[in-house]
């Protein structure tokens, strides 16, 4: 018997510190939504600005998970001749980073269109920040059909080439209410004198920032965990067909 197989834990169980995670992401996102829910009603859209407190933080958050992918995709092309099993990680990484970024990306477009709609009483404007912040939607949806549909073999090298230029679009669509004049807001944080939000909408804001990081990061890291899962037996099975199939130890 080996030592290590007292402490192993049954099949599909969780650490600790995993439930304490998911019990803290919880607590966390009612927080924000009875943040969200009890703020100052706004004077002229009334209880629908409300979406706004979802559309910042996807839209704030949507800009990290393209950068986590950038540099796991560069570290699988470092890696790939030279250790694969580490090669594999940062490729799997890089795929639920990928996947991160349209989930963040969609809320923030689909919940950016709901506020527009009231603010402004059109839907879409296609001014440069959210033409540049749907191209990026885009590009992350174009990475995942790809790992989905693209013939094995290359897959992986051809997906860390489209992220690494994807991630390039990050701070073209951040700056670009820097740079052009558009219709959407100036930034909330860091705008100048005539940007902003009241200071009684902070809590809302910041608990909710706070809540769509934590249930970001849980996702990723339950995505992760699947991809390696599924690499490390699409090996096995190879191993199998090979007629190198492993041992179990004794």
């Amino acid at each position: 018997m080996n030592a290590s197989s007292t402490n192993a834990r049954p099949n599909g169980s969780l650490p600790v510190w995993a439930y304490l995670y998911i019990a803290a992401t919880l607590a966390v996102m009612a927080i924000g939504f009875d943040k969200a829910m009890t703020a100052p009603t706004e004077a002229t859209m009334g209880n629908l600005y409300r979406v706004f407190f979802y559309h910042l933080p996807h839209a704030i958050l949507s800009f990290i998970p393209p950068y986590l992918n950038c540099i796991a995709s560069l570290l699988y092309l470092y890696w790939r001749s030279r250790n694969i099993e580490r090669a594999q990680a940062a490729d799997a990484f890089a795929l639920a980073s990928a996947e991160i970024t349209v989930l963040y990306a969609s809320i923030g477009l689909a919940t950016g269109s709901l506020w527009g709609r009231a603010a402004w009483g059109i839907w879409w404007a296609w001014d440069a920040r959210m033409t540049t912040y749907l191209l990026l939607w885009l590009l992350y949806v174009s990475y995942v059909l790809l790992r989905r549909f693209a013939a094995p073999g290359q897959t992986a090298i051809i997906s860390a080439v489209l992220g690494i230029f994807a991630a390039v679009d990050v701070p073209i669509c951040y700056m670009s209410i820097h740079w052009w004049r558009t219709q959407h807001p100036a930034p909330v944080f860091g705008g100048g004198a005539d940007s902003g939000i009241d200071p009684s909408m902070y809590p809302a804001v910041l608990w909710n920032m706070l809540a769509w990081a934590m249930w970001g990061g849980l996702v990723l890291g339950i995505r992760y965990v699947i991809e390696r899962r599924r690499q490390q037996k699409a090996a096995a099975i190879a191993l199998g067909f090979l007629g190198n199939e492993p041992q179990e130890a004794l």
